[in-house]
């Protein structure tokens, strides 16, 4: 590897996604409190997974969304196995379905790698999408880049689509004409942090929360940001300020800064 090169994160923070476990039963035990955050608009949310994951891992973010009045669908494709023509043909049909269905723009929340299709989506469709809300997405990772789960990743892209992934990193590409959240968390053992920040600009943010990669779908906190995300009127999105007696649970998020991309990611 070279300084050219992000990195994954070192094995003792990989060993740290145990911590998945109490998140998920946290959000469980948390449930009432939950239930009782603002409702929305009932616009259609579309949860894509993470990688080697389906919609059983997200079903309940999309249920408890659903509690709060959304129109919350999962993406019906089995296994995130990466970016085979299957499962980039299927998230675009299921784009267009959520959309066609009320004609309403949809929100899109990507876990991981379901994230970095998320943002492929909006950029590709932004006359159907609302928002993006990524949960740990290494978008700034290229070929050669490294995550805890590379061995798997290089097993499979045998099946991968050909010219899915850009020789160049997110921070140079064409900014999304939508706005779009980066949650990200410092103790991240899949991926490194640093991948997953955004440019900040006035229809961009990133929020720093503590916790797993794993575990971020069943983070308290993330589950916060992403329902004041969505709740927030269709054109008038502003950037994410928690309230004083929240503050502690999103420390200070830093932002993209593309100058030191991608040495200060190693």
């Amino acid at each position: 590897m070279t300084n050219d090169n992000i990195s994954a994160p070192p094995p003792w923070m990989a060993a740290l996604e145990y911590r998945a476990v109490p998140e998920r039963a946290q959000m469980t035990s948390l449930l009432p409190l939950l239930r009782r955050l603002p409702k929305g608009d009932g616009h259609p949310v579309l949860v894509l997974p993470g990688f080697t994951t389906g919609d059983r891992s997200t079903e309940p973010l999309r249920r408890l969304l659903r509690d709060l009045d959304y129109r919350a669908y999962g993406w019906g494709l089995g296994v995130n196995v990466g970016p085979t023509q299957r499962i980039l043909d299927g998230i675009s049909e299921r784009l267009d379905r959520a959309h066609g269905r009320q004609g309403e723009k949809v929100s899109i929340i990507g876990w991981s790698l379901g994230g970095i299709y998320a943002r492929e989506l909006a950029r590709a469709r932004p006359d159907l999408v609302r928002q993006v809300i990524t949960l740990g997405s290494p978008i700034q990772m290229i070929e050669h880049d490294e995550s805890s789960a590379s061995r798997i990743w290089d097993s499979l892209s045998k099946y991968h689509a050909k010219g899915f992934r850009s020789p160049d990193r997110e921070a140079d590409r064409p900014r999304l004409l939508v706005p779009t959240t980066s949650i990200y968390s410092r103790t991240d053992g899949v991926v490194n942090w640093k991948a997953c920040l955004i440019r900040k600009t006035d229809r961009s943010e990133n929020i720093r929360v503590f916790g797993s990669h794993c575990g971020l779908g069943f983070n308290a906190a993330a589950i916060y940001a992403i329902t004041d995300r969505l709740a927030q009127p269709a054109g008038q999105w502003q950037r994410f300020s928690a309230p004083w007696y929240l503050r502690s649970a999103f420390p200070r998020a830093r932002d993209l800064d593309r100058s030191k991309l991608p040495l200060a990611v190693a």
